[in-house]
This record gives C-alpha cells, sequence and structure tokens, in this order.
C-alpha cells in the first residue's frame, strides 16, 4: 500500500480550497437566476422558477444597459486594438524619437488608479464642453485599453522570427503582401488574445464608466444600482450567459489546440 503524503496532499487541497472560493461567488450568481420573485429583491432564496430565463429583460432596463455594454466593449476593443497593434508593431520594429519615452508612457493608464484616471477624464470632458454619454464611454475605454493591448501584442511582435519574413521579401512578395500573408497571421494569436482581453476590461469596468457616462447606462452601473435591493434574477441570468458563453469559448479553444497538437504529433 502506498503512504499517504501530506506534503504531496498539500497543493492540491490548497488549489481545490482555492478554486471553489473563486466559484462561489459565480455560483452565487447562477442559482439565483433561477429563484422566484417576491417582493422587489432578490436576496433571499423563495424557490426555483424558470420564468426569469424564458424572459431575461423582465426587469426594467436591465437589456438596455447589457446591450449597450456590448455595444461599447465591441467598439472600444476594435478601435483599441488596431491602434495598440500597430503601436506595438512600431515600438517593436522601428528606431524612433522618444520611442522609450512612448513605452513608458503606455504603462501609465494601467498603473493609475481608476479612481483618478475616471475623475481626470471627466474634468477633461468638462472643460471641453462635451456632453457625456455613450461616446465619452468609448474614448475612455479605448485609451486604458490600448496599453493592454501593446503589452499583449507587443511581446507577440518580439518573438516572432524576422527570417520567415525575409523568406518573403526574397520570393518577391511585396511589403503588403509580407505583412497580410506572413506576419499578421504570426501575429494573430497576440492579437486576439489582446482583443479579448479588453473586451473584458470594457464589458467589466465601472468605476471609469461612472464617472463619464452622465445618463447613459451599462450593465456595471445597472448593477451597481441594484445593489442595495439585491440585483434583479433577469441580471443575474445575463450574467450567467455571458459566464457560459466565456466558459464554452475557452473548451472549444482549448479542444481546437489539443486537436492541432495531436494531428502534428502523428505527422
Amino acid at each position: 500500500m502506498k503512504k499517504f503524503s501530506l506534503g504531496k496532499a498539500f497543493v492540491p487541497v490548497v488549489g481545490v480550497i482555492g478554486l471553489i472560493y473563486l466559484l462561489l461567488p459565480i455560483a452565487h450568481v447562477i442559482m439565483f437566476s433561477f429563484n422566484e420573485k417576491r417582493g422587489r429583491n432578490n436576496i433571499i432564496w423563495n424557490g426555483f422558477t424558470l420564468e426569469n430565463w424564458q424572459n431575461p429583460c423582465g426587469a426594467p432596463q436591465v437589456c438596455t444597459a447589457f446591450g449597450n455594454s456590448i455595444m461599447v466593449g465591441l467598439v472600444s476593443t476594435v478601435i483599441a486594438t488596431v491602434l495598440g497593434t500597430m503601436i506595438a508593431i512600431a515600438l517593436v520594429r522601428y528606431r524612433f524619437k522618444f520611442r522609450s519615452t512612448i513605452s513608458l508612457l503606455l504603462f501609465t493608464p494601467m498603473a493609475t488608479p481608476e479612481v483618478v484616471l475616471g475623475a481626470g477624464l471627466a474634468a477633461q470632458f468638462l472643460l471641453a464642453g462635451v456632453e457625456k454619454g455613450l461616446g465619452t464611454v468609448i474614448l475612455a475605454h479605448v485609451m486604458f485599453c490600448i496599453s493592454y493591448v501593446v503589452v499583449a501584442v507587443k511581446a507577440r511582435v518580439a518573438s516572432l522570427n524576422p527570417a520567415i519574413e525575409e523568406a518573403g521579401r526574397d520570393l518577391y512578395a511585396s511589403p503588403g503582401q509580407v505583412f497580410w500573408r506572413i506576419t499578421l497571421p504570426m501575429l494573430m494569436p497576440g492579437i486576439i488574445g489582446a482583443a479579448l482581453l479588453s473586451f473584458a476590461l470594457s464589458f467589466d469596468d465601472f468605476i471609469i464608466t461612472n464617472f463619464n457616462s452622465g445618463t447613459a447606462t451599462t450593465f456595471p452601473k445597472f448593477i451597481y444600482v441594484s445593489a442595495l435591493k439585491g440585483v434583479p434574477a433577469q441580471a443575474n441570468v445575463l450574467a450567467s450567459i455571458v459566464f457560459i458563453g466565456a466558459l464554452l469559448l475557452v473548451i472549444i479553444v482549448q479542444s481546437v489546440n489539443i486537436s492541432r497538437q495531436k494531428k502534428l504529433a502523428t505527422r
């Protein structure tokens, strides 16, 4: 019989406890998405029902807020990913004046507390006479998402083998053809990862959004306002859908990667 080793069991046990601790809030959200509505709050468990899933837009403004967050996240992600990718390529591949300074300043939005960043942006919009709304939220999100995109894509650009692009030029490919057919496909994993991170940060943001959204409502703002009375079950339904969708995406990506690795191993 094998002897039980406390040292070997310690790490798995701590890992399981940590995982349970992280998943408890998510489990609470999913569970209360099935809570039967009685009164105006959603704090106490009243009974199981599927009514909330059958009508996820039943709570006032919940789907409007959710749609606003999706729209802001998508637009911010596209703009930040395009600009951030170009900046990352420029910082790695080209030498120009103030290059090091720009690289340092790109970390500023990541290091600055969100409350300071949000208040500073709100003051700038006020001085410029810009009316706050979803447009100002998108501008604010693009600003802090670019930093994360640059960091992620920059690491990918630095890891590329220039010899592969040189081989394309030796085969009489134009600079445009080399970029679209060689460089961009090799950068795509880093770009996709940066875009997913950017969307998650934008969709989840509350502090900067609250300073710069005016009367517009996003999903995090809706959740915050509703928290005192208990988040509506319909909001829990939408949050559960987002979580399940993200989980399925991760599973699909991992399955594709495992399948590719098996195919490469058999060759």
